[in-house]
C-alpha cells in the first residue's frame, strides 16, 4: 500500500473513489450529463484535497512559529526544511548483475541480499569452528634480565 502524507486521510480517499466512479460512469455512458457530473466531482475532489493540504500546512507553520517563540532553533530549521522539501518521488530503479536497469523492487532486494552475502562470506566459510584463527604476535619483546638491571640502576 502506498504511504501517504499525514493530511491524506480516509475522507480524501473516499473523495478520490467518488472521482474514479464518476470517471467510470462517463466511460460507460459518454453523454453530456455524465461529463458534467465527472467535471463537478473532479473539481470538488481537487478543492477538498487542496483545502486539506492547506489546513495541514497552516498547522505546521503555527508549530514552527511556536518553536521560534520558545527559541528551539534546531527543530525550527528541521521543520522549515520539511515544509520546503516538497514532493519527492520514490526511486525503485537499480541495476542487476549484468548492468541492466531493473525497476522491480523484489529484484532489488535480491540484489542487495546477494551483495551482502558476498561481502560477509569472504572466504565462503559457513562454520567458524572449521577455520583457523590467526592471532597477532605481540609487538613488545619479552623483557630481558639486562633491561631490568639498567632500569634498577637508574
Amino acid at each position: 500500500m502506498k504511504q501517504h502524507t499525514p493530511w491524506f486521510d480516509e475522507e480524501c480517499s473516499g473523495v478520490l473513489d467518488q472521482r474514479k466512479q464518476a470517471a467510470m460512469q462517463w466511460v460507460q455512458d459518454p453523454n453530456q450529463n455524465s461529463a458534467d457530473n465527472q467535471n463537478n466531482v473532479r473539481r470538488e475532489a481537487s478543492r477538498h484535497i487542496r483545502n486539506k493540504k492547506k489546513a495541514y500546512l497552516k498547522v505546521k507553520i503555527e508549530e514552527l512559529e511556536t518553536r521560534r517563540k520558545i527559541k528551539n532553533i534546531r527543530d525550527l530549521y528541521r521543520g522549515i526544511s520539511y515544509v520546503n522539501k516538497g514532493y519527492e518521488p520514490r526511486n525503485n530503479i537499480g541495476k542487476n548483475e549484468d548492468g541492466d536497469l531493473v525497476a522491480d523492487c523484489h529484484s532489488g532486494f535480491a540484489r542487495r541480499r546477494n551483495h551482502l552475502f558476498q561481502l560477509l562470506n569472504v572466504h565462503g566459510v559457513n562454520d567458524v569452528r572449521q577455520t583457523e584463527i590467526h592471532t597477532a604476535e605481540p609487538l613488545v619483546p619479552e623483557p630481558s634480565a639486562f633491561g631490568v638491571e639498567l632500569a634498577i640502576e637508574k
